[in-house]
This record gives C-alpha cells, structure tokens and sequence, in this order.
C-alpha cells in the first residue's frame, strides 16, 4: 500500500504481516521456524500469518514485562 509521504512522494508502508515478524530474530525465529509449518498445516492460515502471531505474541509478553516491571518499580518506590 501505498501513503502519501512528505515532499509529495508516496512512501511503502510495511504490512502488519513483517511488523510483526520484525522481531523474529534469535531463538524467537528457530521457534517461530519450528511451528509455524506445522500450526499452518493445521489452521487456516499462512505460514506468514502464524510466524507473524508468533512474532506478535513474544512482543506482546515483552511489553507486559515491561509494564509491570514498571509498576512494580513504582510501587517499590512509593513504599
């Protein structure tokens, strides 16, 4: 898809699909590599589409880690 981009010139923005898999990297990938043929098998999905779950979910844990490392120091520091 294309958007409008500053200066006027259109800009690729990236698919949801490789947001998502960006941060397969590591053993997130060997992990994503190892399920997602067999998970595509099974489902309805792509392979793409099952890696870029996979890649969505470890982002998401990451981002409640985060989060409630940031709570706790909060409530650490208001103690």
């Amino acid at each position: 898809m294309r958007v409008p981009a500053a200066g006027g010139y259109t800009d690729l923005m990236p698919d949801t699909q490789s947001i998502a898999q960006a941060g397969l990297v590591g053993w997130r990938k060997a992990i994503a590599d190892r399920a997602a043929p067999p998970a595509a098998r099974r489902s309805a999905a792509s392979e793409d589409q099952v890696r870029a779950a996979i890649g969505a979910a470890f982002f998401l844990l990451a981002l409640f880690y985060v989060a409630s490392t940031i709570a706790r120091m909060i409530r650490s520091a208001r103690s």
